[in-house]
């Protein structure tokens, strides 16, 4: 007769590792994440490099300067957003390595699997609530 504690039994049949499929999908919400993120990225540095413009800019007048400290407090702010979206775009590219690694979806903390639902709403995450709150 099997006679195992229940709980030490989940604990010798918990997960370790999320599965191949599993991880598939998971690459396949990041590839197209990617590819948003990328586009957005390169919207972003084409308005702060003035690509989009056809060039008449400099002959706009010289004497609206409340207009020109509202378009260098505008291009900073697009700036910290363009750093923020490049830093999204790292994040992704580093969990298709763990992907490919076989790593994805562990917690860099506690060692155990981040639950699906908060690789769907943050694909990038390395760290589960549980390690994230106690850091607090």
């Amino acid at each position: 007769m099997n006679i195992i504690n229940p709980k030490i039994r989940s604990i010798m049949t918990e997960k370790t590792r999320y599965s191949d499929e599993e991880l598939a999908e998971f690459k396949e919400l990041i590839l197209s994440k990617l590819a948003v993120a990328r586009e957005e990225y390169e919207t972003m540095m084409g308005t702060l490099m003035n690509t989009d413009n056809n060039g008449v800019d400099d002959t706009s007048p010289t004497y609206k300067a409340l207009e020109e400290g509202a378009n260098t407090q505008t291009k900073e702010e697009l700036s910290m957003l363009a750093a923020r979206q490049q830093k999204f775009i790292k994040g992704l590219e580093a969990a298709l390595i763990r992907i490919e690694n076989k790593t994805y979806g562990i917690c860099r903390e506690t060692g155990k699997l981040i639950p699906k639902e908060r690789l769907r709403l943050v694909p990038h995450a390395t760290l589960s609530i549980e390690a994230k709150n106690m850091k607090k």
